[in-house]
């Protein structure tokens, strides 16, 4: 839920408004408040426990495309980490076919730091190197995805106002299927 500085609600709250912004209902917003998975940047989630909610997510929403991080976690944040691991074990741990074979999953490349801040700059490098998709957002996309990161007020440090102003993630996005 977005607890680490005791924020959960507020967060919650921003998370809603947020994807108001991106033209995604509320009804369509699912938070998981589970105990043994605290949001702390340090913390590695229960790659069982997280990929059987992940799962039952996935066929309760009829879900065919899941997009997540890398195992790079794009900041190596291990929460992010931890939710590839489990969408990757979704995947991985069954001799048979899982149930949501039909659901592709592209991962969020992670990239280095030097890239991750040369904003527009980066697009000519992501076109020039493999990927299964790229995302090259319009400018009226990178307004409304600003828009959109502006609404987490209370996660606006200032190293994340450097990254609205020079993220390349506000304006391409490299992916790879899993």
């Amino acid at each position: 839920s977005g607890n680490y500085y005791n924020q959960g609600e507020i967060r919650k709250k921003e998370l809603e408004q947020s994807c108001c912004v991106l033209g995604i209902p509320a009804s369509d917003v699912t938070v998981i408040d589970h105990r043994d998975l605290p949001d702390d940047p340090a913390v590695e989630w229960d790659t069982q426990l997280l990929a059987t909610l992940v799962l039952k997510h996935i066929e309760a929403k009829n879900i065919n495309l899941v997009v997540t991080f890398d195992a790079g976690g794009v900041s190596g944040h291990a929460n992010h980490i931890s939710l590839y691991s489990a969408v990757r074990y979704n995947l991985c741990s069954s001799p048979w076919v899982p149930p949501w074979a039909g659901c592709r999953v592209l991962v969020l490349e992670s990239v280095n730091l030097c890239r991750k801040y040369i904003s527009f700059l980066d697009v000519l490098i992501s076109c020039l190197l493999p990927r299964d998709a790229l995302f090259i957002l319009t400018e009226k996309e990178t307004e409304q995805a600003k828009r959109a990161m502006k609404c987490h007020r209370s996660q606006l440090l200032w190293f994340r106002q450097l990254y609205l102003l020079f993220s390349r993630y506000l304006v391409v996005n490299s992916l790879r299927l899993l």
